[in-house]
């Protein structure tokens, strides 16, 4: 009786213990899609209210993806300050894991909730390029506001943070190298049977330098030390964005235009407002959890034990190429793709997160086998449900973010002008030397955001007028002299008659 009691009470602790993991795991996609629900149904106020409402606690409202997720609903809104101080809370978790990653880099590389329970229990500490995309969040706020300077040392600040998360990355994947190596553990998504294993192989994906710098960034920062009249900065950031994404004319034109547009005599002659279009399209994928089964041995012989991973799809968005203005067609470039980009980094995760899948898969399979043996079936669909409840793959991701980003770069002349691009108009005013023009279709809506106008055309000195020629009298014909009459003759004896 003792041993039943015993072994029951073993089983309400272990079935326990995987329901607070389970009570702890909620799905960022779920709340995504209520997010998104809701501003269909009632405009960026209500998606931002239902947002709000999940947060419950300052713990939550404090969290990183929390004001990721709020602060660029806030900048959709227009709400720039506001928007500015949720991503400055995001910020600062991000500098709370910058510095871990520089002082004691072991610390972050700790997973044994995860590995035990699931990968939901996590800290999110971001996606790498989401810890890049907040500060060019944070400096295009900054352009918004009209503050450059401060815009100045976000780009900075993203250039700093790059090289901390490559030197972290690299310091990661030798130790999840390492750790499979000695559990004998396969580390590569190929060897889960029925993973798709293209959607992170395929050209695209291969193509990217890595999994968190974008071109955005760098040209953006080229194009503000340009208006700072900073070409010696302006030159490496449009030359990086180049290497990011190469073969796209206005990346190169950025540079490769750069000498003429900062000269003396360019400036002096410039009539109209050189204008950078920067069109956002689409939503940032969502990561869809995806059940695996694994044979796992056990004392009782080999069990099969469910594992979760996360899949993204690729894009089906129609891309967008021409953007009009007035009369004129400006060409537009994809330059990031943000779906490109998190596939990426989920190829650099998959390595651990596999070994982390074995791991809990050998631990639950244990755990099963465990209660089977103190409590019968009963113990056995416990373990098992319990197994498959906590076995939820990780889905939080900065789900506000665009799915694309497009650039376009021309000169228009002052004033107001007609937009058009996908279909959808709206009006643009411009005018300075330079101009920034962002501008976000999300859902059915143009959501044109405050135009960046910096400097001034410098005004042309009217033409001299030529001072007027009196005209020339024309000569008056001078009158023929007309010569006397020469006197008649008259007959001998005749007396002259005098004339009248």
């Amino acid at each position: 009786m003792k041993r039943m009691v015993t072994s029951k009470a073993w089983v309400v602790m272990a079935a326990t213990t995987l329901l607070v993991g389970c009570a702890n795991m909620k799905s960022h996609d779920e709340l995504t899609g209520q997010v998104q629900a809701a501003q269909r149904a009632g405009g960026l106020e209500a998606a931002l209210k239902t947002l709000e409402a999940s947060a419950t606690d300052e713990a939550q409202r404090t969290a990183l993806l929390y004001n990721l997720e709020r602060g660029e609903l806030l900048r959709l809104n227009k709400r720039y300050e506001d928007s500015t101080h949720a991503f400055m809370i995001a910020d600062n978790k991000v500098k709370e894991w910058e510095e871990a990653a520089k002082t004691n880099p072991d610390k972050l590389l700790g997973t044994v909730g995860a590995a035990t329970i699931s990968e939901r229990l996590k800290v999110y500490e971001g996606q790498d390029y989401e810890k890049v995309w907040l500060t060019t969040r944070l400096a295009l706020n900054r352009v918004a506001a009209g503050d450059l300077d401060t815009a100045r040392v976000d780009i900075k600040r993203t250039h700093e943070r790059e090289a901390v998360i490559a030197e972290f990355r690299a310091k990661e994947t030798s130790a999840a190298e390492a750790e499979a190596k000695e559990k004998g553990v396969a580390s590569t998504g190929k060897d889960i049977n029925g993973y798709p294993v293209e959607t992170l192989n395929d050209p695209e994906v291969l193509a990217l330098k890595n999994g968190y710098q974008n071109a955005l960034s760098h040209y953006l920062a080229g194009f503000l030390y340009e208006v700072m009249n900073e070409s010696g900065l302006a030159a490496p950031g449009y030359r990086k964005a180049i290497e990011l994404k190469p073969d796209t004319t206005v990346l190169e034109e950025g540079l490769r235009g750069l000498d003429d547009r900062t000269s003396f005599t360019h400036r002096r002659r410039q009539q109209q407002t050189d204008v950078l279009f920067v069109v956002e399209a689409g939503d940032a994928p969502a990561r869809k959890p995806k059940a695996f089964t694994l044979p796992v041995p056990t004392g009782r012989g080999i069990r099969s034990v469910s594992v979760s991973y996360p899949i993204i799809e690729p894009s089906r968005d129609p891309l967008i190429t021409t953007l009009a203005a007035s009369d004129q067609q400006f060409k537009l470039e994809n330059v990031v793709d943000v779906n490109v980009m998190a596939r990426r980094a989920l190829k650099h995760e998959m390595p651990g997160m596999v070994f982390r899948g074995i791991t809990r898969a050998i631990v639950k399979g244990a755990v099963q086998d465990q209660l089977e043996r103190s409590a019968g079936m009963f113990g056995a669909v416990v373990g098992m449900v319990g197994s498959a409840m906590t076995e939820q793959a990780d889905d939080r991701m900065w789900r506000s973010l665009p799915g694309r980003v497009y650039v376009a770069r021309g000169y228009l002349p002052e004033g107001r002008h007609r937009v058009t691009v996908s279909g959808k108009s709206f009006d643009v005013d411009v005018s300075g030397q330079y101009a920034l023009v962002p501008v976000r279709l999300y859902g059915d809506m143009a959501i044109v955001g405050n135009v960046g106008k910096f400097g001034r055309i410098v005004a042309q000195p009217p033409a001299p007028v030529a001072a007027p020629v009196a005209p020339v009298a024309a000569p008056v014909p001078a009158k023929p002299v007309r010569k006397p009459a020469p006197p008649k003759k008259t007959a001998p004896g005749t007396v002259p008659v005098p004339a009248k």
